[in-house]
């Protein structure tokens, strides 16, 4: 793989990686801007924003911006997180051209026009109800809220009914304004590419952009912790916990991974052999470690009867605690690292996965971390980083949520919040 990176006068950076087996080419812009980066009264409108951004522009209709990209066979799509929203398409090899054409104009020259606002304004209040019929994502919104109170990076993406009801086209177009300069922005490429190109066409759509569009900073990350819970029913209680975790600019982030992959990232982890196989207590049960670029989460989830749950809180509490207090095994160790990092390198076989891994590099690094860097992280953490990570845990003041145990989802989280904390 070849990678390159250039960086236009105005401050937007290009990035490409050509993999020259490839007849396809995935591409896109990603902003260094997202949920975290809103006022309470903007709370959503980054979502917001990123729907808008197909609904029309002063050259082309909705349709046109549809019928243009798929006259190539190409495919082109959006997403916000946390603190990064991109835009992005897929074409076949030479058509390169025609997505960076088309992200350009729904970036500069959206109408948000009237008709169009309203009826997205509608999708969107539907897309928020859907989540209130999924207890993981009721119970992801809870943890998030229990770990960062009262902070954007605890509030859900997508914002509320009464955010998202009060957007007006003048309210999109500052955020735009604020948070879309050129210094913010990287524009990605992996696969049949030549960095040229993209350079080339980058400089004549882009290139007239400035940084009188001044970003603005974020408010840092708290973590607080506590318990939150729901007593919707559904047919299975949820339950998550967790706890404060590097964020992914620290190295003890490779440490979090390390863990949670021998802790609930497989077949082969403790919860899994412990939970399901010996115990037969649920069907899926894992942890992950989520960062941002100044704090982070490590989480457990798991699902099963109202009936069992007391059983599965103990459980997990046990089996944390003797993570705590003893280190792992060098052969569990060992597989835990080679998870991690098959799991890396397979993901990135991917264009897609490759150019969004890029554009996140330079947003947080200014350069590329090549692939034998990450793996060098993940083969120093040792036996006693992953001990100390666990027993950092339990000393933390937990955040757990529980959704569907009815009046009981309370004493459950309490009971988990009790059994995880030393």
């Amino acid at each position: 793989m070849t990678v390159e990176l250039t960086t236009l006068a105005n401050g937007l950076r290009v990035v490409t990686d050509t993999m020259p087996h490839l007849e396809t080419v995935s591409l896109g812009l990603w902003v260094g801007t997202g949920a975290r980066h809103e006022t309470d009264r903007e709370h959503g409108i980054s979502h917001f924003l990123e729907h808008m951004a197909f609904k029309g522009t002063r050259r082309r209709s909705a349709q046109q911006i549809a019928e243009e990209i798929e006259a190539v066979g190409g495919e082109l799509n959006a997403a916000t997180s946390m603190e990064t929203t991109a835009y992005f398409a897929r074409v076949l090899r030479g058509d390169d051209e025609v997505a960076l054409t088309l992200i350009a104009d729904i970036l500069q020259e959206s109408a948000f026009g009237r008709p169009e606002l309203e009826g997205e304004r509608q999708v969107i209040l539907q897309e928020i109800a859907a989540t209130r019929d999924s207890p993981d994502d009721i119970g992801y919104d809870l943890l998030h809220d229990a770990a960062f109170p009262e902070q954007p990076v605890g509030r859900p993406i997508l914002g509320t009914p009464a955010s998202v009801g009060s957007f007006t086209a003048g309210d999109l177009k500052r955020f735009l304004g604020r948070r879309y300069g050129p210094g913010n922005m990287v524009i990605s490429a992996a696969g049949a590419v030549r960095h040229g190109n993209i350079v080339r066409h980058a400089e004549a759509l882009f290139g007239g952009l400035t940084d009188e569009r001044r970003t603005t900073g974020e408010r840092p990350a708290k973590y607080v912790g506590g318990v939150r819970v729901s007593e919707k029913p559904f047919e299975q209680s949820h339950l998550l916990i967790g706890f404060p975790s590097p964020s992914y600019r620290d190295d003890a982030f490779f440490a979090a991974q390390v863990f949670s992959g021998l802790f609930g990232g497989g077949m082969s982890s403790r919860l899994f052999q412990e939970v399901r196989e010996k115990r037969g207590l649920c069907y899926a049960i894992y942890s992950t470690a989520w960062g941002l670029r100044d704090a982070g989460l490590f989480g457990i989830h798991a699902a099963t009867g109202t009936a069992l749950m007391g059983e599965l809180i103990d459980v997990i509490g046990v089996e944390l605690g003797r993570a705590a207090d003893k280190a792992p095994g060098a052969s569990e160790l060992a597989r835990s690292k080679s998870q991690l990092k098959a799991g890396l390198l397979m993901s990135l076989e991917s264009s897609a996965a490759r150019a969004e891994q890029m554009a996140r590099h330079v947003l947080t690094h200014n350069r590329v971390l090549a692939n034998t860097e990450l793996m060098d992280k993940v083969d120093a953490v040792t036996v006693d980083d992953v001990r100390a990570f666990a027993a950092a845990l339990v000393r933390s003041e937990p955040c757990v949520t529980v959704v569907g145990s009815g009046r009981r989802s309370r004493k459950f989280a309490e009971r988990a919040a009790g059994a995880v904390h030393g």
